[in-house]
């Protein structure tokens, strides 16, 4: 069939597609305009990565550089401590904190009161609504040299450390931080998927003698698989990423080396020392690297098993 064929087919459809549900269309527009306006539309800046961007030159006024930027980011001493701690925060967040609300999602399945299980779900689920400032100012409190954590540490005689300015503690903190204020909120996914599940596939194991952890080992992961694969892509995608927001809150000179990361890196080039291009170029760098990373999981995904995201 030729294309002249075949596009007054495509478009009839669509017609008779938008009278059947323009009202599910215009409900779309909101969220179409927000991703056009807020992420396709700054898109047009990333140019000022390859010039040397002047704000009263304008993105168009500015000289072109090519890869200076790159170069300079790539040669500089910064470069490998940026990835590396970048990396580690990421890996250490993949091994603890994805497998934690699995984990969590499994706990809470397996409780049969419901009212004890909805204080469970609500306690675990409640820091997720802590800023991430009062966070960060609960850890400055708790852990600060005069802290309670010191306070309770002296009772017992052992020496106070000041975690927060101890670049060995950081990564700990941070990691074990983020598993509390967001272990509850991310077992709503998987607790959903569970409650997906077939009942009378664990009517079936109960027949064949199957007992609760043999239950959850062959009925309820297996059914959570799908779920979880798609958000381990999905993790992988921001293995670049660290969010700069408590990072900023919670590192100083002396956590600079075990801290600092990319997206905090960025930060102070661009938005403190107006190096706008250089940042710029440090981000879409990030960037590429993310997509690659997603591409790749979800290839493999593809590869071993049934699920991926396209």
């Amino acid at each position: 069939m030729s294309k002249r064929a075949r596009n007054p087919d495509l478009l009839r459809t669509l017609r008779v597609d938008w009278r059947r549900h323009w009202g599910v269309y215009l409900m779309a527009l909101p969220v179409i305009a927000y991703y056009a306006i807020f992420h396709y539309g700054p898109m047009y800046g990333l140019q000022i990565a390859f010039k040397d961007f002047q704000p009263a030159q304008g993105i168009w006024g500015s000289p072109w550089i090519g890869l200076d930027h790159f170069e300079s980011f790539f040669n500089g001493i910064y470069f490998w401590r940026l990835i590396k701690n970048t990396i580690l925060i990421n890996v250490y967040e993949l091994l603890f904190g994805f497998p934690a609300a699995v984990v969590l999602a499994l706990l809470l399945n397996e409780i049969r009161r419901s009212a004890f299980k909805r204080i469970v779900q609500t306690i675990s689920y409640l820091p997720h609504f802590i800023s991430i400032v009062v966070v960060a100012g609960m850890m400055v409190d708790f852990l600060g040299r005069t802290g309670l954590v010191n306070q309770l540490m002296g009772a017992f005689g052992i020496e106070p450390i000041d975690f927060l300015k101890d670049e060995s503690w950081f990564r700990f903190l941070y990691v074990s931080s983020g598993i509390w204020q967001g272990v509850g909120w991310g077992s709503i996914i998987y607790l959903a998927a569970i409650a997906g599940i077939d009942p009378t596939l664990y009517e079936a194991a109960r027949i064949d003698g199957a007992g609760r952890w043999k239950q959850t080992l062959h009925v309820t992961i297996p059914g959570i698989m799908p779920t979880v694969v798609i958000l381990l892509i999905l993790q992988m995608g921001s293995m670049m990423t660290v969010g700069s927001e408590k990072v900023l809150l919670l590192y100083n000179p002396l956590t600079y080396s075990t801290a600092d990361v990319i997206s905090t890196y960025v930060y102070r080039k661009g938005v403190l020392e107006a190096s706008y291009g250089f940042s710029a170029a440090v981000g879409l760098f990030n960037s590429v690297i993310s997509l690659l990373l997603i591409v790749a999981a979800n290839q493999i995904s593809k590869r071993f098993s049934e699920t991926r995201l396209w």
